[in-house]
């Protein structure tokens, strides 16, 4: 089975996982929008959500990935167990302690974020998720470690709806306020307690071992910053949404992101597929030809798909949901292209680790989501949370092309003209959409149906070969 091979069907796998885990989520969207008065107080959620993802990131400090990179050094149950439980514990006092600074400091932390007062309780809720949040992901790694991947995914499935099972109800006695966030709490400490019976065996307070824990923080600390990177880049328009115009902005937005995370279905299956793949070929000769085909490619089906979102955000809006939330679908295409510009970034961004320099990855990242938020700045005032979504995706492209002119000049990418040609047009297409056509459906698709037949014509060969492949 060659290497390629192997990664499209990682790719196919971990792609129906991710669909299973997102599925619900998704199909529930529309409901909970219209048992909500109005998009304020899923702007609140959103808020919420994006302070619980900036806390659990310093919480778990890059201890997760520490921990897999730790794990597998010693074929040793008991040197796996002091590694898992370290972390644990480590990962514990230091949610503990944000969660308590957010609740010592209540009154400013919540007018800070929220704007009132009266929203102290949906802080008092987010500090609680904080600390559920990042205990439950090392608690739940051993499952992962040991790529028990039907448990992990199943366990998911029934969060997702368990989870709407308790929201739903609390949305129908008129509890918007905490609603989502309680929900969230209930099921991920039911999440927690479920993976911790199974992996009980792996944790132990008596097994915290101070030489790990340096172990682990030399791995975990150079990671943080590229988590708070992510950060910027997925969460960080929020608050600035929420500062520059109102809550019920960021409620518009929130659910034009939820829409366009259909997009992560693909980054998830990449995600999965691509780990092998990359380090497996890494000493080949062809490497570099073989990673910026792949490059090209996903960008293809990246391209594609975008185009295809502008086309139908409008229309999907209009029929899914009611009320203000159709005005959301404006920043649905850009956000859509946002976590497949990424997938681009991490393929180029992998040569840097090739040659063991990770630290222009990160410096070029850094680059992006600093214009990101000076584009947020400038951008949100004239044209709303569109210029949040617009500055989000500027950020992405302006890193994916630093990294291409940077890897180009040291020989370690080499990307054909073609595919120049393609985002060019595609640029074009996208353009043409926003200004002229984002009101027709049948123009619009047909505009994308055109960029794919180009797409296939100046890649026919590839296809050729794929499709008589055995």
């Amino acid at each position: 089975m060659s290497k390629f091979k192997l990664f499209i069907e990682n790719f196919l796998v971990y792609g129906l996982g991710g669909i299973l885990n997102r599925i619900v989520p998704f199909l529930m969207l529309p409901i909970i929008t219209r048992l909500m008065p109005n998009t304020k107080y899923f702007g609140l959620n959103d808020l919420s959500n994006t302070i619980v993802q900036f806390g659990t990131a310093i919480a778990i400090m890059g201890m997760y990935d520490a921990v897999f990179r730790l794990f597998f050094d010693k074929d040793d149950f008991t040197y796996q167990r002091k590694i898992c439980s370290t972390a644990l514990i480590f990962v514990f006092c230091i949610g503990t302690i944000i969660s308590l600074i957010l609740y010592l400091f209540d009154l400013q932390v919540t007018l800070w974020i929220f704007g009132s007062e009266e929203y102290k309780i949906l802080l008092h809720l987010t500090c609680i998720s904080i600390f559920v949040g990042a205990t439950n992901s090392i608690i739940a790694l051993p499952t992962r470690a040991q790529n028990k991947r039907k448990i992990f995914i199943s366990i998911g499935l029934v969060s997702s709806i368990l989870s709407y099972s308790i929201s739903v109800p609390l949305l129908l006695i008129g509890e918007f306020l905490i609603a989502l966030p309680l929900a969230g709490i209930i099921t991920a400490l039911i999440t927690e307690i479920s993976f911790y019976i199974i992996n009980r065996k792996w944790f132990s307070y008596r097994l915290f071992d101070i030489q790990i824990l340096q172990n682990l923080l030399r791995i975990a600390l150079p990671l943080l910053p590229t988590f708070l990177i992510y950060w910027i880049f997925t969460s960080s328009d929020r608050l600035i949404i929420a500062k520059l115009l109102n809550n019920e902005a960021v409620g518009l937005y929130a659910v034009g992101a939820k829409i366009a995370s259909a997009s992560q279905l693909i980054y998830t299956a990449f995600a999965g597929g691509w780990q092998y793949f990359a380090f497996s070929t890494m000493r080949e000769e062809n490497q570099v030809k073989n990673n910026s085909l792949v490059f090209e490619y996903l960008g293809i089906i990246s391209f594609i798909s975008g185009l295809f979102a502008c086309a139908w955000s409008k229309s999907f809006f209009e029929i899914f949901f009611t009320g203000d939330y159709v005005n959301g679908y404006i920043v649905m295409p850009y956000l859509f292209l946002g976590p497949l510009l990424l997938m681009l970034y991490q393929v180029l961004g992998n040569q840097f680790l090739v040659i063991k320099k990770t630290w222009p990855g990160m410096l070029i990242l850094l680059f992006g989501a600093i214009l990101n938020l000076l584009l947020n700045l400038c951008l949100i005032p004239v044209l709303g949370i569109e210029g949040a979504a617009i500055a989000t995706l500027i950020g992405y492209t302006v890193s994916v092309i630093i990294c291409g002119i940077v890897l180009r000049k040291m020989s370690l990418v080499d990307i054909e003209r073609r595919f120049i040609y393609l985002s060019l047009l595609m640029l074009f297409f996208m353009f043409l959409w926003r200004v002229y056509f984002i009101n027709y459906l049948l123009i619009s698709t047909m505009m994308a149906i055109i960029f794919a037949i180009c797409c296939a014509l100046f890649y026919k060969r590839e296809i050729y070969i794929l499709l008589n492949k055995k």
